[in-house]
């Protein structure tokens, strides 16, 4: 805790503050609140405590309010804590003067007690077992000997159970951390401090108590003067260590001052706690890490009272002290306590772990494996004390983990956590890159030109589909003017997609895409497949766009990628509908740091918040459309991701057809039972063809759809053997398929209708050349002639496709290669239209010969 305390400023919340920065929100949500319940707790084990002890003396002098028990406990238990409740309301400076006057009190009764000690007894002190310092007395009490009381047979943990509350006020000065001068010196100072002192008076004063006190006395002086020791199995012995409450009155000088210093102990301890509970409560509060408990974090006056908080935590002692049995409530604040410190050890052996630039310490006296060790043996001593207590501890921590982990608050504490994950991540990275590849650990690596995603939501969905948190997924856009990444990243973290946004500015769209081909990804986590949207739009635009998207084409074939055209007869952009920059629709009210802030602008802005540039901006009081009826729950709407993480807003649906919105998501759909997805493996291009079909077969929105193959072979006499052939290589395969066709009529002539279909969406390329006009976008007749036999087959497909595929849900087809300096960029989009047009769903994907699929296991 002193090294954590002195890694940087310490704010309001104490323990949760430490825990919640150091291992992240999950972990410090989780801690916080139950330390926070623990504390309240506490508080109404030291009234009962107290409350114990003034029926003590009560019974001494033979006075009892109700029953001098329980009833008793419970209602001096709930006036005391009204009284405490009333002086820390007041102000920390009241709760301060008493604390001080408390501790005087104590210091007062412990120096009585030993002056008593010195003094030595009297004849009616020897009957109840005070003898004075007796060395055979040491040796006889050195040694341990539990016994059975009430029924339990107790043991070393049992009692450990009862006494280790007495040690948890070591963290008081901690959890007041927002009232501290100087937090960084005070915590560590004041903390090892007390832990000398109070460890230094808890074991004198046992040593004492073991060196001048027997264990059983009976009270009669005439045991004492006969010196017989006392038989406790056949009478009863009400005195000495093992049987009375009484015994440090006992020996003390004064005995009413040992009742006063209970009292001051009980109730100091009790003032702590009071006032421990509701400040981190309050701080957790702040965080808004849960739901329905920010009211709790308003302060007031000067000092921010948590007032609150403090009724809260009135309210929950309150109930405990009705309870009335100090031993039933010790068990499990000893465990609540012990789960905090837990995670108090392992923050500091986490973050000497993982090693982070920012972990710099000032406190430099502790050890990593040493807060490890201290981490397990609390866990032990938890099960230890009671492996029921310690099971319900940690699932209402699991439970507290899961909500958090799962709301996904906006915070960014800069946690030991991320700087593991960042080590993990790099140390995977450089052990993947020594790996020798295997086609049997193959994974799809996508890279998908979309543009802002919100614009293209289909094709990002497709390709999620496929790599599905299981594979690489990247994003590129392009474009001239900067646009801010969070605005994409928004969108995908709010549809649940998880992939890298990648952004070029300032080139072209051949060059943009051409540096990320080469540049995106690190070892072998770089894309091996470039997925694009069919250019629906070539015949109408620019020459000089027709030859960049072509040029794309090239230079993924060139680079040894796998190239994948998706396209819906819809189109793929939705910008129109849905803005590229719809994001910037969201108010933005988060305040991020500016890249050449100063050193003292920074360090002014430490003072007041945590230096957090949040990845997200915020918007408040809007609604989410609903997209589509059909589209899965989980995708349905793009929520928000919980706390102050921005909503991302689709008030652009409101005007949108529903078959449009439909469109846009159709990927995300559940398809109906019955339906197909049909592969046309053309060629052997390493197996992706089949593949991604089969990928896509597996996924939950999909896995109602059948797979049907075919294939196509160029003779009538051959139809057997490549059936044969192809159902014994799909079953080494272990792809699972529902029919497997081979068509052989493919070098038939195309019907006239589909001539003329391909002769008039090349009939504004075959115009003369002009001067100013590139060679590249023109279809010449040599050029016809050259590839007049792949024209014609790609002319029969197209009637081989609406004859078998046209009611398809999917069609995947082998993607025709464009040769270079013999294929023209018009002549090929050709192709793929004549290919693509008026048919489902379709991705003409290829393959870079790699093989994706292998026999063995």
């Amino acid at each position: 805790m002193s090294a954590i305390s002195t890694n940087g400023v310490i704010k309001g919340g104490g323990t949760y503050y430490m825990i919640s920065r150091s291992l992240g929100p999950e972990f410090g949500g989780s801690i916080g609140l139950i330390f926070a319940l623990a504390n309240a707790v506490a508080c109404a084990m030291y009234v009962v405590g107290f409350c114990e002890s003034l029926n003590s003396l009560l019974d001494f002098l033979g006075v009892s309010i109700v029953d001098g028990k329980v009833q008793d406990v419970r209602i001096v238990g709930s006036i005391t804590i009204v009284a405490l409740t009333a002086i820390v309301v007041v102000g920390m400076e009241w709760e301060a003067k008493a604390q001080v006057g408390l501790l005087i009190i104590l210091l007062v009764a412990i120096v009585d007690f030993f002056i008593g000690s010195f003094i030595g007894p009297n004849e009616a002190s020897m009957a109840k077992g005070f003898v004075g310092y007796n060395l055979t007395v040491f040796e006889e009490n050195f040694y341990s000997d539990y016994r059975k009381s009430e029924g339990v047979e107790h043991d070393f943990f049992s009692v450990f159970a009862v006494f280790f509350p007495a040690a948890t006020g070591i963290l008081a000065g901690a959890n007041i951390s927002g009232d501290l001068k100087d937090p960084q010196k005070s915590i560590p100072k004041g903390t090892l401090l007390a832990i000398a002192l109070t460890t230094t008076s808890y074991i004198l004063m046992a040593l004492v108590c073991g060196f001048t006190v027997v264990r059983d006395a009976t009270g009669n002086i005439t045991d004492y003067l006969n010196d017989s020791v006392p038989n406790c199995t056949v009478q009863d012995c009400h005195y000495g260590l093992h049987n009375s409450f009484q015994v440090v009155e006992l020996v003390s000088w004064v005995g009413p001052i040992i009742y006063a210093g209970c009292f001051a102990a009980t109730l100091s301890s009790a003032l702590a706690s009071l006032v421990s509970a509701p400040k981190v409560f309050q701080a957790l509060c702040k965080d808004k890490l849960y739901p329905w408990i920010h009211w709790f974090a308003k302060g007031y006056g000067k000092n921010n009272e948590p007032i609150r908080g403090y009724i809260l935590t009135f309210i929950i002692a309150v109930g405990f002290i009705l309870i009335g049995e100090l031993n039933l409530i010790a068990p499990l604040i000893s465990n609540f306590f012990l789960a905090a410190y837990t995670l108090i050890n392992f923050s500091t052996f986490h973050a000497s772990l993982a090693k982070p630039v920012g972990w710099r310490p000032t406190f430099k006296y502790y050890n990593m494996w040493l807060s490890l060790a201290g981490s397990v043996l609390c866990v032990v001593v938890m099960f230890l004390i009671s492996w029921g207590t310690a099971l319900i501890t940690f699932a209402a921590v699991l439970a507290l983990y899961i909500i958090v982990s799962t709301r996904k608050p906006d915070v960014n504490w800069g946690s030991t956590t991320q700087a593991q994950i960042y080590t993990n991540a790099l140390q995977a990275v450089h052990q993947l890159n020594i790996v020798e590849e295997h086609v049997k650990n193959y994974r799809p690596q996508i890279l998908v030109l979309s543009g802002m995603p919100s614009a293209r939501p289909a094709l990002v969905d497709f390709a999620h589909l496929i790599t599905k948190n299981q594979s690489m997924l990247s994003r590129l856009h392009q474009r001239v003017r900067n646009v801010l990444n969070y605005k994409a990243n928004n969108w995908l973290r709010a549809h649940k997609l998880k992939a890298f946004y990648m952004q070029v500015d300032g080139q072209t769209f051949e060059e943009g895409c051409t540096s990320l081909l080469k540049a995106c990804g690190i070892g072998k986590l770089r894309p091996n497949i470039l997925l694009m949207g069919h250019k629906s739009d070539w015949q109408k635009c620019s020459n000089d766009d027709l030859d960049q998207y072509f040029g794309v084409l090239h230079k993924a074939f060139d680079l040894h990628l796998s190239v994948g055209i998706l396209r819906l007869q819809e189109g793929l952009d939705f910008s129109q509908h849905y803005a590229d920059d719809a994001a910037s629709k969201i108010k933005n009210s988060t305040e991020s740091i500016p890249r050449n802030q100063s050193y003292s602008q920074m360090s002014q802005a430490s003072s007041t918040s945590d230096i957090s540039v949040p990845n997200t901006p915020i918007s408040r009081n809007r609604e989410v459309v609903n997209q589509c009826p059909n589209v899965e729950d989980s995708a349905k709407k793009p929520k928000s991701i919980g706390g102050s993480l921005s909503e991302i807003i689709v008030e652009d649906f409101i005007d949108m057809p529903k078959e449009r919105v439909s469109q846009m998501f159709q990927f995300q759909k559940k398809q109906k039972r019955g339906g197909y997805i049909d592969v046309w493996w053309l060629y052997d291009d390493g197996g992706l063809t089949l593949l991604l079909p089969y990928i896509m077969s597996t996924r939950r929105n999909w896995n109602n759809c059948k797979l049907r193959v075919f294939a196509l072979a160029n003779k009538r006499d051959e139809l057997e053997l490549e059936h044969r052939n192809m159902a014994s290589l799909l079953a080494k395969f272990r792809i699972d398929y529902s029919d497997l066709q081979v068509v052989s009529d493919i070098t038939n002539k195309p019907s006239d209708s589909t001539q003329q279909f391909f002769d008039s969406l090349i009939a504004d390329f075959r115009k003369p050349e002009t001067h100013n006009a590139p060679d590249s976008v023109q279809v010449t007749d040599a050029e016809l002639l050259a590839v007049k036999d792949k024209t014609n087959r790609h002319l029969r497909l197209r009637e081989l496709l609406i004859e078998h595929s046209l009611e398809a849900n999917m069609v995947v087809m082998t993607l025709p290669i464009p040769r270079k300096s013999i294929v023209s960029a018009p002549l090929y989009l050709a192709w793929l239209e004549v290919l693509t047009r008026d048919m489902p769903p379709m991705l003409l994907v290829r393959g870079n010969q790699t093989s994706v699929l292998t026999f063995y296991s």
